[in-house]
């Protein structure tokens, strides 16, 4: 896919990701719908998902494809490293990144953003993955960090956990 095109599936996919949102302000929702919504566009993304901040560290959250890493210290792998400097990582080989945590043997490329709350707290990273090599350019960092601050850093947002303590409560 050259860049025009996948410029085209971008914008298509953001209008739909805005669409289907618009109003929601639960971040496991917002999370699960962006996976679903980016992997339909993109089959290319072998897996895709977010890994949320807990505890100095990042647990994995919603994602589609295999098996992910459970838990990724900061200071470890691609993500970590996306947490530490708050920039998002494009890795054209991940087998030459020193840093580079497999959770999956398959994976050859992988872009990592960071996410960030309405008051500049990092909240998660986004993470996606591909089977080829250097799948992912400054296109895909311009898009994906605009679709995350949009959807985490310039619209309400809730954990979710209260809602579920409410119903149990």
């Amino acid at each position: 896919m050259n860049s025009s095109e996948k410029e085209k599936v971008y914008r298509e996919a953001i209008r739909e990701i805005n669409a289907v949102l618009l109003g929601e302000s639960i971040m496991i929702t917002k999370m699960s719908t962006i996976n679903s919504i980016l992997r339909n566009y993109f089959p290319k993304y072998f897996w895709i998902g977010f890994y949320v901040v807990h505890n100095a560290s990042l647990v994995v959250g919603p994602y589609q494809g295999t098996l992910g890493c459970l838990h990724i210290p900061f200071s470890k792998g691609v993500c970590g490293r996306a947490a530490r400097t708050g920039q998002t990582q494009i890795v054209a080989d991940v087998h030459k990144d020193p840093e580079h945590v497999a959770c999956d043997s398959r994976s050859n490329s992988e872009i990592v953003v960071p996410v960030f709350d309405s008051k500049k707290r990092l909240i998660a990273v986004f993470d996606l993955d591909s089977t080829e090599f250097a799948s992912f350019d400054e296109v895909d960092k311009m898009y994906l960090e605009q679709i995350i601050k949009h959807q985490f850093a310039e619209t309400p947002l809730e954990f979710g956990y209260k809602i579920f303590q409410q119903q149990t409560s």
